[in-house]
């Protein structure tokens, strides 16, 4: 009798592969234009972190968009999303400069376009994770996530050197010099789209892949009745307050220092936020080799501890650039925690993996909601305050991984 031979899902991690970038690279494109928009609209701190609020507040569609990638697959769902992110961009170029023309508010046109690109990106980020969980056998999941989140962060690395380059470069911030790239990108997005709409991927039915396996068990009714999921989705939430809570305080924290007292820091920020994101990067990949050894609790459980001191000695060196590149240094920590996080909120869901997506993803909302919340901190009492709150954030993922991860879980 002929062995059943295993499918090769290459191809199809490499699309997937390619999604994650430009996800990394739109998000962290965003962030980056935290303190040019501050400048050119004359935002207080606050008002500054409202394109986080923006951006990730779309992630509330998480869980509807799961139930309509169960309905459309992974790949309609990847086409979809493509296609409103490309548009997303289009509109906003468009809808920038008409409001310009207009006397319109256009820091609202450019806060609400953004919204509708966000959207995009909920829908591939639904489908990424997932995906790529089930593209392989279980075992090596956190690795194939981790090496997805590596390539990600290629382009969080890459976006913050666009900015400096090809949209504030030697200009005075102005929202005029917005428009140009977005459409550049919108494009660029929507032939992606295109050509992923030619191409042809596998299906995947989660439970019988499981059977097939060798993993025979009854799965429970609902999605919400796996505690590991909606702890997982508060340890997303979490994450995020660490994740752009650094690059978001760091302009802040830059103008603490007596050297740059009175200056402009919005261009020197931008710069350094390539070796936040630079340090991500470089993690990932080495985490990707870690964890074909190490016990992935083991290794999240050590980046957030290795992180929180980074933090802590930033802190001890308020007044020194080695507290900036303490600061900066957390990146390298930070970046297998996303892929962890969520690998171990989509364990052992067979049938369930989609709508667990969406539920995990809803916990990317804590940009939009911590975000404004330490702007607002910064505004009162000052960014050493805000800061602060990243130990929370620790504290809690670092229970979620060790217990509140556990399949079987009760909390009653």
């Amino acid at each position: 009798m002929s062995q059943k031979q295993t499918p090769n899902y290459t191809f199809a991690l490499i699309v997937v592969f390619i999604v994650c970038f430009l996800i990394g690279f739109v998000t962290t494109m965003n962030n980056s234009m935290i303190p040019f928009c501050s400048k050119a609209f004359n935002l207080t701190a606050q008002d500054g972190q409202y394109v986080n609020s923006a951006f990730y507040g779309a992630y509330l569609l998480a869980i509807p968009f799961s139930l309509l990638m169960s309905k459309i697959g992974y790949k309609g769902t990847l086409v979809l999303g493509l296609a409103v992110v490309g548009v997303g961009f289009v509109i906003n170029s468009l809808g920038i400069n008409a409001a310009i023309s207009a006397g319109a508010n256009v820091y609202a046109v450019f806060l609400g376009t953004m919204c509708l690109v966000a959207m995009g990106i909920v829908m591939l980020q639904n489908v990424a994770n997932p995906y790529v969980m089930v593209l392989g056998s279980p075992e090596k999941g956190a690795f194939r996530m981790t090496l997805s989140q590596a390539l990600n962060s290629v382009a969080t690395t890459v976006a913050p050197i666009f900015i400096t380059q090809i949209i504030i470069a030697g200009k005075t911030p102005a929202p005029e010099y917005v428009p140009g790239p977005y459409l550049g990108l919108g494009i660029f997005t929507l032939v992606v789209c295109v050509i992923l709409l030619l191409l042809k991927l596998p299906k995947i039915d989660e439970g019988k892949q499981a059977e097939e396996a060798g993993e025979h068990r009854q799965y429970k009714s609902s999605v919400f009745k796996y505690p590991h999921v909606w702890l997982g989705a508060l340890g997303i939430f979490a994450y995020m307050g660490v994740e752009i809570g650094v690059p978001s305080m760091l302009k802040y924290r830059f103008e603490i220092l007596p050297e740059y007292a009175g200056v402009d820091v919005s261009d020197i920020v931008t710069g350094y936020l390539s070796f936040y994101w630079g340090g991500m990067m470089v993690g990932r990949f080495v985490g990707a080799g870690i964890l074909t050894k190490f016990e992935p609790r083991k290794l999240l459980t050590s980046c957030l501890c290795l992180g929180a001191l980074c933090i802590l000695l930033s802190l001890l060196f308020s007044s020194s650039m080695l507290g900036i590149w303490c600061m900066l240094a957390a990146g390298l920590f930070h970046s297998v925690m996303w892929p962890l996080i969520f690998n171990l909120g989509l364990q052992e869901l067979g049938p369930h993996t989609k709508a667990a997506s969406g539920v995990i993803n809803t916990g990317v909302i804590g940009a939009a909601v911590l975000m404004p919340l330490m702007g607002a901190i910064v505004d009162m009492t000052g960014v050493i305050i805000a800061m602060c709150f990243l130990f929370v954030f620790y504290a809690y993922i670092i229970w979620f991984c060790n217990w509140g991860s556990k399949i079987g879980l009760s909390l009653k």
